[in-house]
């Protein structure tokens, strides 16, 4: 499973899961070296350690520089899944629901090792997919906000009813389109819920991050 920490990633594991889709054996990420963060989403190691344990599945960590070209980061992703198909993996789990060009470039980049991609939220209703995540009590918060599409102010804030309720016309109800991206702190993919304590919101390199530290 490529595992974001946030709730499509989450999600799109619990319906390979629940639909038996995938003999799922581990997650992959990809850490910040420098900041010591998923990248991207900006969340603590120390809280993805929590998730993986809630997940009961073991993990295989990419350490990318920050910055971070994009041949360095292919290249590192090419090291990892040839790896992983030299143990006997043969697809990777995906969480993206519409962008075209990003499963094109997945099914492109993952041919080489001989890696499936699958996709198992691909195509679905957004806004009926978020509600369906809140209904089954998936607890998220927003961890990264593009002030440049969406208000700072959402940043940190719980992914609920009440934020979709919020979310001005034309933002993707599940942030598809990079307006934000979420941690996963709770839901039917854990063992057991991960308490967190919010910390502070800081904008850095065009982006508003909330942090949220385990506790």
């Amino acid at each position: 499973m490529s595992w974001s920490s946030g709730k499509d990633s989450a999600f799109a594991l619990f319906e390979a899961r629940r639909h038996d889709l995938v003999d799922v054996v581990g997650i992959l990420t990809t850490i910040n070296s420098v900041h010591d963060r998923v990248a991207m989403h900006g969340v603590r190691s120390a809280l993805l350690d929590r998730q993986i344990a809630a997940l009961g599945l073991p993990a295989v960590k990419i350490p990318l520089p920050d910055p971070c070209s994009n041949e360095v980061y292919e290249a590192s992703m090419a090291a990892a899944c040839l790896q992983m198909k030299a143990q006997g993996v043969d697809r990777i789990l995906f969480g993206d629901l519409f962008l075209e060009d990003i499963r094109n470039y997945r099914i492109e980049k993952l041919s080489a090792a001989g890696i499936e991609p699958v996709f198992p939220l691909w195509k679905r209703d957004t806004e009926a997919l978020a509600r369906e995540m809140i209904s089954m009590e998936l607890e998220a918060y927003l961890t990264c906000v593009d002030p440049k599409k969406l208000d700072r102010a959402f940043a940190g804030r719980r992914f609920d009813e009440s934020l979709l309720y919020d979310l001005p016309t034309g933002i993707d109800p599940c942030g598809e389109n990079g307006e934000f991206h979420t941690v996963v702190t709770a839901g039917p993919m854990f063992s057991a819920p991960i308490p967190v304590r919010a910390g502070e919101i800081v904008e850095r390199d065009g982006f508003v991050f909330a942090d949220f530290v385990p506790v």
